[in-house]
């Protein structure tokens, strides 16, 4: 060990130096330790925390390091029994909630794979805990709504454990996380609704201004931080009142990235009200010191005109990795805009796939001419025929009626695809990706498909003869509707005895997920699902008696008839 290396390192440092401190205490302890947990304990980047390695010189046993005892002695030296360091927030609740951490761990061990397309980095057990006491400590949450926007870390289990009285939604893009969480808050009787949500196409419906407070755990970009906080303060019932937090972290050594960052939130109007320094931790992140800082953010009545012209110009191309990583895009390409695109359309690095760029020949040579083409299309491909960008496709209905549409998935989009074709009424939808198909079975009850290479053809089936199936189906072609009462006026019709008020609480107990949603933010597993919980509900309306018959039933009828049925009654 060269002490006077380790003291120069340091002093180079300067005011900054308590974070190499910090690990250098760690070190000091005699056990062994290996990179990874000395980056995430002293919030130091993996290059800082190598650098002080490197200077000490510490034995290593494979992955792990630990310091002799006369290099030990040399460094609590150099220490100079310095002051500790900021005091945790929230750290004296903690011992009181460590079943809840306990537990937290295992779910986070049992959650599905990180996708590193999607900048996943588990948070560890104690950060989510930490963040629903935080929440607590703060804000006073009996009868309040949290929307998690993004929950690959699984805060929303960890609030709605330790906060029963705060109904939680989670949007995410991940269906394998909807999946987890939903199966973990039924499991453990949690008040959590999971949504299906690309923020990059908008927020769902049913998770838009419902919300006293927003938690996000973004892409580390500054696209990717200025959607998210976005499409969270979208979702605040009262933005005045409500609150957006945020965990944003930077490496000590880029602070151009976390003023890039900054500014983004900025354009939105927020107000910065607090920030507590190296409040998440994370399994992996070591770039950052495997740590990122609480914001707690206020909008301002400002905040939703910027949202409102800024939302959309995003982009795409919002992630750290991955075919819709920011570096993704070409040189010189602006983020969220082009010369042949609308603001928010895909970008030219997750553009359109090689076929339609061939012109209209791969429609017209098969017999397939598009009436509507969705998404980012080459001007030259069929110029004039109407066109519709993904989000407004999602959003509503189509004003005509086309029988034939053609749609473009960019790199990175794919988990849109079903939803895309929920949304399309057409008799045949052809659809061209820049990657794999993703699993469409949950579609088999309104679709034919065929997938050839990265082209998939949807053929709209014929009209089911069975009672279940004609019940599905009709809520299959209405997706833009609100599922509860699309499936409650179909059962009144199948069923005729039942009221709407009793259709309704049959729904409920078939489908208690069902609620305020539409079918296009449903997760996958509930898609598939949808049937079975369908043909139950059939079940549950034959065990509903008939009520006797009351002739004034037939006055209250006539009184509520239109003028015009019963102008032509009296003809």
């Amino acid at each position: 060990m060269e002490p006077d290396g380790v003291a120069r390192l340091l002093a180079e440092a300067g005011v900054d130096a308590r974070r190499f401190r910090a690990a250098l205490a760690l070190l000091c302890d005699g056990a062994w330790w290996t990179l990874a947990d000395l980056v995430r304990e002293s919030a130091t980047s993996r290059r800082g925390v190598e650098a002080l390695l490197r200077e000490i010189g510490p034995q290593r046993s494979g992955e792990r390091f630990r310091l002799t005892p006369a290099q030990a002695g040399a460094c609590r030296a150099l220490l100079q029994d310095g002051s500790p360091g900021p005091a945790d927030p929230v750290a004296h609740l903690l011992p009181a909630h460590a079943e809840v951490v306990e537990r937290m761990e295992r779910l986070i061990e049992g959650a599905p794979r990180a996708r590193q397309a999607l900048d996943h980095v588990a948070a560890t057990p104690e950060t989510v805990v930490r963040r629903a006491l935080l929440l607590g400590a703060r804000f006073w949450l009996p009868g309040a709504r949290l929307l998690c926007v993004g929950d690959h870390d699984l805060t929303s289990l960890a609030v709605a454990m330790i906060h029963p009285g705060v109904q939680v939604t989670v949007v995410d893009v991940d269906d394998r996380i909807l999946a987890y969480i939903d199966d973990q808050a039924r499991s453990l009787d949690l008040d959590v609704r999971a949504r299906w949500g690309d923020l990059r196409l908008g927020l769902p419906p049913s998770a838009r201004g419902q919300a006293d407070l927003a938690i996000t755990d973004p892409p580390y970009t500054p696209e990717g931080v200025g959607l998210f906080v976005a499409r969270a303060a979208e979702g605040l019932a009262d933005p005045e009142r409500g609150r957006v937090l945020l965990a944003y972290g930077a490496s000590e050594r880029t602070p151009m990235l976390a003023l890039k960052v900054q500014s983004a939130l900025h354009d939105l109007n927020l107000v910065l009200e607090a920030m507590y320094p190296d409040f998440n931790r994370y399994f992996g992140a070591e770039a950052i010191g495997s740590a990122a800082d609480l914001y707690v953010l206020r909008p301002t009545t400002k905040t939703r005109p910027a949202i409102a012209a800024r939302a959309d110009g995003y982009g795409t191309a919002i992630y750290t990795h991955g075919p819709q990583s920011v570096e993704s895009r070409p040189a010189g390409s602006p983020q969220g805009a082009g010369p042949d695109r609308s603001p928010g359309a895909p970008g030219p690095a997750s553009g359109p796939p090689a076929a339609p760029e061939q012109g209209s020949g791969p429609f017209l040579e098969e017999g397939f001419a598009p009436e509507v083409l969705v998404g980012d299309w080459p001007k030259d491909v069929l110029p004039r025929v109407p066109r519709a960008r993904h989000s407004t496709w999602l959003a509503k209905p189509y004003a005509a009626s086309p029988a034939r549409v053609a749609i473009t998935v960019p790199a990175g989009l794919e988990a849109a695809l079903p939803r895309l074709l929920l949304a399309t009424r057409a008799r045949q939808v052809r659809t061209f990706l820049a990657g794999p198909a993703p699993g469409l079975r949950a579609l088999s009850p309104l679709y034919e498909i065929t997938v050839t290479g990265q082209a998939v053809d949807a053929v709209r089936l014929p009209a089911p003869q069975d009672e279940a199936g004609r019940l599905l189906r009709g809520i299959l072609d209405n997706a833009h509707g609100k599922l509860a009462n699309t499936w409650r006026e179909g059962l009144t019709r199948a069923r005729g005895h039942l009221t709407r008020k009793q259709a309704r609480a049959l729904v409920s107990r078939a489908a208690p997920w069902a609620g305020e949603v539409t079918l296009l933010e449903l997760p996958e597993h509930r898609l598939r699902g949808l049937g079975e919980a369908v043909a139950a509900s059939l079940r549950l309306a034959d065990e509903v008696p008939e009520a006797p018959h009351d002739p004034a039933d037939e006055v209250t009828a006539a009184v509520h008839q239109p003028a015009a049925a019963r102008e032509g009654h009296r003809r």
